[in-house]
This record gives structure tokens, sequence and C-alpha cells, in this order.
């Protein structure tokens, strides 16, 4: 039986996704709180980058441009 603090694998591979595109918004300027605050607020626009099979960089870079 699951653990109710367990997250599915789906969720785990997004937040680990969210992690890379943080290093690589911070990459392009931003600091970790202005990346963080971000990927936060427009966390269903990356969630969408995230199942299209975006790459971290590329979602970095759509949301730097």
């Amino acid at each position: 039986m699951a653990k109710k603090n367990e997250l599915d694998p789906e969720t785990e591979a997004l937040i680990a996704w969210c992690t890379e595109v943080e290093g690589f918004l911070v990459a392009g300027g931003a600091t970790v709180a202005q990346a963080q605050d971000h990927i936060e607020e427009q966390i269903e626009w990356f969630t969408d980058l995230f199942f299209d099979g975006l790459s971290p960089e590329e979602a970095a870079k759509e949301a730097l441009a």
C-alpha cells in the first residue's frame, strides 16, 4: 500500500523536470527565487510544455523569450 506522501512517477518526473528548468532559468540570468516564483506562477503552462515533450532547456528558452 502506498504512503499518502508518495508521489506517482509522473509527478516525480514533472518535479525533476521543473528543477532542471529552474537551473536553465538561473543560467539565463534569473535569480533562484525569481525562477522558482515564475515556475510556481506558471505551473500549468510548464506542465503543458512537459507533456508536450520539451526538454528543460527548451522550456527555459520559451520562458525567457
